[in-house]
């Protein structure tokens, strides 16, 4: 009975304040953040909520997760035909990518997307540099970049604004991508060029701005100090595929060829997210958005799929999250795109 009461001052306390104030207005928006980490919290379910991109006003934090949403549906004739399931394996019952290939430094990595709705390029060229140090042994180290796929391809979709995960995976097999790091780093052929925002990672820090950044020029040089040609720093896919929402095949296809890319439903909950096995609470729907997705596991009798994050390594548990496995959550299962690399 004192749980319900204290529920029920909890919804009135809330309501009433949302009365008092237009749900435009920075008190308004304010208070929706603080309600939706109250309660997830409240409601004790698998994962807890705290402040994530502190950097930012808190009436601001909603509007900017929406706009890193980029990740659209691959229209029928861009998507990369679906794989036959590969021969089933005895499947741990975890499995980390990053413990698997500990020589491949860039599993562990988190990136930043910036003020872009580039998420969809992120997940690409971070699962695709994965695979290319796993298929190569461990001989080569690329660090594919976000700025050449997001700048370049053109059938991809709209950029920051927007783009198809599938159809990058048909770009690296057809055209190819160069390498580069993130931005600052000079890394590669081309770096990305967009600033992280407000972060305490970086000394070189923008305010993060209400719009989204425009998409960068496709520029097919390398940087000046750099001593490979665009065209021989190229890096290119034998294969690209799509995997069927199956979750041992997910699993089977990680297992022996690396992290894949997926997406999913993004709701308001989310980008509150501190720990746990994710799985939508509370909150309306906020955009698509594409993710890497590098391991599973079970935490506390929930079945759970490791995903790196793209909104660098202040936001969640160290830049990386669990979501719920086994029940499509958010439709994590049913986006999955991948590829074998050329090495």
């Amino acid at each position: 009975m004192e749980t319900i009461l204290i529920l029920c001052v909890v919804l009135a306390s809330g309501m009433a304040e949302r009365l008092l104030a237009k749900p435009s207005s920075p008190e308004y928006l304010e208070r929706e953040w603080d309600m939706l980490i109250n309660k997830v919290n409240f409601v004790n379910t698998t994962w807890k909520a705290g402040h994530n991109f502190q950097h930012i006003h808190k009436h601001e934090r909603l509007a900017y997760a929406k706009k890193l949403c980029g990740a659209l549906k691959t229209p029928k004739h861009l998507q990369p035909p679906q794989r036959k399931p590969l021969q089933a394996v005895n499947l741990p019952e975890n499995f980390d990518s990053r413990k698997a290939w500990s020589t491949c430094p860039t599993i562990s990595e988190v990136r930043d997307q910036g003020d872009c709705g580039s998420c969809w390029a992120f997940g690409a060229v971070e699962s695709f540099s994965d695979r290319i140090c796993i298929h190569s042994k461990g001989a080569v180290h690329a660090h594919i970049s976000a700025e050449d796929l997001l700048s370049c391809c053109y059938t991809c979709g709209m950029g920051c604004d927007g783009g198809f995960p599938g159809a990058a995976w048909s770009y690296f097999k057809r055209v190819g991508v160069v390498s580069g790091g993130q931005y600052g780093s000079h890394q590669g052929c081309r770096p990305y060029t967009i600033k992280p925002c407000e972060h305490h990672t970086t000394g070189d820090r923008q305010p993060c701005s209400k719009a989204i950044k425009p998409t960068p020029k496709c520029n097919e040089t390398c940087e000046s100090n750099y001593q490979v040609s665009y065209n021989s720093d190229k890096h290119y896919g034998a294969t690209s595929y799509s995997i069927s929402n199956d979750v041992s095949d997910i699993q089977t296809e990680i297992y022996n060829n690396g992290p894949v890319e997926g997406a999913f439903t993004v709701y308001s909950d989310f980008p509150t997210y501190k720990s746990g096995v994710y799985q939508h609470t509370t909150g309306s729907a906020l955009g698509g958005h594409a993710i890497r997705i590098l391991g599973w596991g079970v935490e506390d009798g929930t079945d759970f799929w490791l995903v790196a994050n793209s909104w660098n390594s202040d936001w969640g548990e160290n830049g990386f999250f669990k979501i719920k496995r086994g029940t499509d959550e958010c439709g994590i299962e049913s986006q999955i795109t991948a590829g074998i690399p050329k090495v």
